[in-house]
């Protein structure tokens, strides 16, 4: 028994470092019998000119918007946005975001966003990920939620860490999005759809 000990004491110090290596969140999924999925990608919400994408539907009937002049509260846009592989807006084309945001603080540049990722390149071809929530413009780094999918992202939970990542003109705003998305473990992914590209091509990390 006392000769077994060091052997034992090796195989836990393994577990454990094995543990740490997968990160609290990998961790966390796992003890939920789920598997974490991160997705990175780049958003182009362009609000005129060329290559509009985001439109004002909803001219808000609210006061005007104290921080954001020519805003007014309840104002609501629809987009269909490019989702990229980089920052450039002539990177890969992964999918679309689309959805609505709307003005949705009286003093506070606060956006209510909903919207639906649909992913069409790389090993999640097929799949969306549905994601909600409040987008603080002023923040550096604004969380939302994940709350749902299908395809691949069926009964998705998890969160999008949501940046701005640069400016390319006053209508197109680029923003980096890294998605958090636990799916369930006895549920995996669908195979990759036919002409789909290899699961390294869509820039993700799967941690299970």
């Amino acid at each position: 028994m006392a000769a077994s000990m060091p052997r034992v004491v090796v195989i836990a110090s393994l577990v454990a470092a094995l543990a740490m290596a997968a990160g609290p969140a990998a961790a966390a999924a796992a003890a939920r019998g789920g598997r974490l999925i991160h997705l990175r990608f780049y958003m182009h919400d362009i609000t005129g000119g060329p290559g509009q994408t985001a439109v004002q539907v909803v001219k808000g009937p609210g006061p005007a918007h104290p921080v954001m002049p020519g805003s007014y509260f309840g104002d609501t846009t629809v987009i269909d946005d490019a989702l990229t592989e980089s920052a450039s807006a002539t990177s890969r084309s992964l999918g679309r975001a689309q959805g609505t945001y709307t003005l949705a603080s009286l003093r506070e540049p606060v956006l209510s966003v909903s919207m639906t990722v649909a992913l069409t390149g790389g090993a999640y071809n097929g799949s969306t990920i549905a994601v909600v929530g409040r987008d603080d413009v002023s923040a550096t780094v604004r969380e939302l939620a994940v709350v749902g999918g299908t395809g691949a992202f069926r009964r998705a939970t998890g969160h999008v860490l949501w940046r701005t990542a640069r400016m390319e003109s006053r209508d197109h705003m680029v923003l980096e999005l890294d998605v958090y998305a636990t799916v369930p473990g006895a549920s995996p992914p669908p195979p990759p759809r036919a002409g789909a590209v290899r699961q390294g091509d869509l820039n993700l990390i799967n941690l299970d």
